[in-house]
């Protein structure tokens, strides 16, 4: 099924960064190498694509990839002409979910999810159960095991969860959870899993 070119009541968000060597996976870098940090970005994109498609057959969704470094046109010749495309664009990586969030919303969107492409373990079912909690509670989050979330869905902007947080940390989801208690928003959890950040997480993910 080929994803919608517009934007429809349920809305899945990627983050991604176009796999330049020596661009993409910094802190991998000491331990694979330019190309091997760059194929790695490579290759858990393509499989969280895959996912995506999976969940394609499960529900009807407009899918977004939001990226940096590299242009659309290679974008496109990477991943293909089915998707939505969008530059991140400038601020930290809270100002650019948010915004990626408020753009969906002002559309037709009333269910967003947005996701990296970091986690292995990600897959169709977990999205499909996102989805469906995010019908329920006003927040949805898949926690990372190394303290942030590998998925946040929402059923209306919160720019309070994107602002004041020191991303990449472990505190990250700790310090979401708070804010969303002082927002009095309900809050559907989905598995912990591992994200491939560092040289750590490969050793943990490989063992």
């Amino acid at each position: 099924m080929k994803s919608a070119k517009q934007h429809l009541i349920q809305h899945l968000i990627i983050f991604t960064r176009y796999p330049e060597p020596g661009k993409t996976k910094t802190r991998l870098i000491p331990v694979l190498g330019d190309i091997g940090a760059a194929n790695l970005q490579r290759q858990m994109t393509e499989q969280t694509i895959l996912q995506v498609k999976e969940l394609q057959n499960l529900i009807k969704l407009s899918v977004e990839i939001r990226f940096t470094g590299g242009n659309l046109e290679k974008m496109r010749n990477w991943l293909g002409n089915d998707w939505l495309y969008q530059f991140q664009g400038e601020g930290d990586l809270g100002q650019r979910m948010e915004r990626s969030l408020v753009n969906a919303f002002n559309q037709t969107a009333k269910q967003v999810i947005i996701i990296g492409t970091d986690c292995p373990d990600l897959n169709s079912q977990i999205l499909l159960t996102a989805f469906e909690k995010l019908q329920v509670f006003n927040l949805v989050l898949g926690p990372a095991i190394d303290g942030g979330y590998y998925l946040i869905g929402l059923q209306k902007p919160a720019a309070e969860l994107f602002t004041n947080i020191q991303w990449g940390t472990a505190e990250v989801f700790a310090k979401t959870l708070e804010i969303a208690d002082k927002l009095n928003l309900s809050i559907g959890y989905l598995p912990s899993l591992a994200d491939i950040d560092r040289p750590e997480d490969l050793e943990s993910e490989y063992d």
